[in-house]
């Protein structure tokens, strides 16, 4: 590990080497910095470099005395739809370019708090709003696997960083897909949080989201290996009185009994299954079995209705409530790929919005009463490999072979649940490799056994960034 440089190291080995006094902050922090410098010209994934604040700040952590955090020295970048404090919280979008955040979000608060250094703000789409990442402030993020597939949306330049080794760790958020997306399309981990685990508050927010829009939302983490996220997600979870609906629980649940049960399905509605995502669904399968988990064929109940309920709540709740600032403020992208969204799931009135919702309850118990006997729940995450970039913007094909693919996806947004994504193979394919990932669906506020059920994974199929890495020349 010597010889090793310290940006490639993961979080956990950064960490250690950190506390033990092997490695100083600074080392680890000019390493990644040096990194991003080198690689971030050719994908635009951090569009804020924060270099400078971030080695001052490593100095003064190497001088401090006392316990170190977890995190201590670790670098890590933010996503730039969250607040930090004196930083604009632009969400890609050019009137809110110059919004400057009064103070620190709760989850950036919680990982200073553990010692992470923030060394650069990632990309993101306008308004958030696209499985993609371009804006016409910064520009279109790249993937590092290379131009024929998109770095996902809407945490796409997180996920092209902490891919490429800039940053161990990089914050993302997801209200349908938007950790998992660029997770699944880089070939990185993350766990998507189930609702209220991690508080969550922007102090430069001069209104309110939707309700749906709340609790379907989640903030986390990408990292190029599963073992990151129990190193990391404890500090994020951390409790915060801005937001009066976090779920107060430990990153650790109590131990069940017995070998784990796990559901299996290779449904895949609307689209095909391809034989490559199934070898990756059926490799994950029998590591896991390997593993010692028990892996039974399920049906997973009410997956399109999900979906399609599920969709049709949050584009209503949505467009009643930002249809009027897209247009205002958005580019004729945004505002065409909106519209798009809309044409092909419509709005309804507010009888018909009213009876999803409670019905919403229904499906919530369905998965409530399975995931009695089965913990967590092995599916596909797209049943196609991951799409080329601007497909969001081709018209209903694109959307379907997008968004459209997101039923599984919707799943564990729309009902609260955990759900993680972590890589399960790598294929060659004509226009260039893709990664292919597989969702580890979780019981709710049960993220640690995802993530537990991750590196069971990791651990028989390994990690990808050493062969991206190689490719890119490192």
């Amino acid at each position: 590990m010597a010889s090793t440089p310290l940006w490639q190291l993961s979080a956990t080995e950064l960490s250690n080497l950190i506390r033990s006094g092997e490695v100083s902050a600074v080392q680890a922090v000019q390493s990644s910095v040096d990194r991003m410098h080198a690689v971030n010209p050719g994908l635009n994934a951090v569009v804020t470099d924060l270099s400078a604040s971030a080695l001052e700040r490593a100095k003064m952590l190497d001088a401090a005395t006392g316990p170190k955090g977890a995190l201590h020295g670790v670098p890590v970048t933010i996503k730039i739809n969250i607040d930090q404090k004196g930083e604009a919280s632009s969400n890609g979008v050019v009137a809110l370019k110059d919004l400057i955040a009064p103070g620190d979000a709760p989850l950036v608060k919680n990982l200073l708090d553990a010692g992470a250094v923030v060394i650069g703000r990632t990309n993101v789409p306008e308004f958030s709003r696209r499985c993609e990442t371009d804006n016409p402030i910064f520009g279109q993020t790249w993937n590092p696997w290379g131009k024929h597939i998109s770095p996902g949306g809407s945490s796409g330049g997180a996920g092209s960083a902490v891919a490429a080794g800039i940053g161990a760790l990089a914050h993302g958020n997801d209200i349908g897909g938007s950790l998992r997306f660029p997770a699944a399309g880089n070939g990185v981990a993350t766990v998507k949080p189930g609702a209220g685990r991690v508080p969550v508050y922007n102090p430069s927010a001069t209104a309110e989201r939707g309700i749906l829009a709340q609790q379907m939302s989640a903030q986390g983490l990408l990292a190029r290996s599963a073992r990151d996220l129990h190193l990391a997600m404890p500090a994020m979870i951390a409790p915060d009185a801005h937001d009066p609906f976090h779920v107060p629980l430990p990153w650790r649940g109590p131990a069940l009994e017995g070998p784990i049960k796990v559901g299996f399905s290779l449904e895949a509605p609307d689209l095909p299954l391809h034989p490559e995502v199934e070898k990756a669904l059926l490799d994950a399968k029998a590591a896991l079995t390997e593993a010692g988990y028990i892996v039974e064929e399920v049906v997973p109940p009410s997956l399109r209705e999900i979906q399609f309920e599920g969709r049709t709540a949050l584009m209503t709740e949505s467009y009643a409530l930002m249809a009027e600032d897209i247009a205002k403020y958005g580019s004729p992208a945004i505002a065409s790929v909106f519209e798009q969204n809309y044409s092909r799931t419509p709005t309804v009135d507010m009888k018909r919005l009213l009876q999803i919702l409670a019905q919403r309850t229904f499906y919530a118990r369905q998965w409530s009463v399975l995931m009695e006997e089965y913990p967590l729940f092995l599916s596909p995450f797209f049943p196609q490999p991951f799409y080329a970039p601007g497909r969001d913007a081709e018209g209903p094909e694109g959307l379907r072979e997008t968004m459209g693919q997101g039923f599984w996806s919707t799943l564990g947004n729309y009902l609260g649940l955990p759900a993680g994504n972590v890589p399960a193979r790598l294929t060659e394919f004509p226009e260039g490799p893709k990664p292919i990932g597989v969702q580890v669906l979780g019981r709710r506020w049960r993220e640690d056994l995802v993530v537990d059920a991750m590196i069971a994974i990791e651990d028989r199929l390994g990690t990808l960034s050493s062969q991206l890495w190689a490719r890119m020349g490192r």
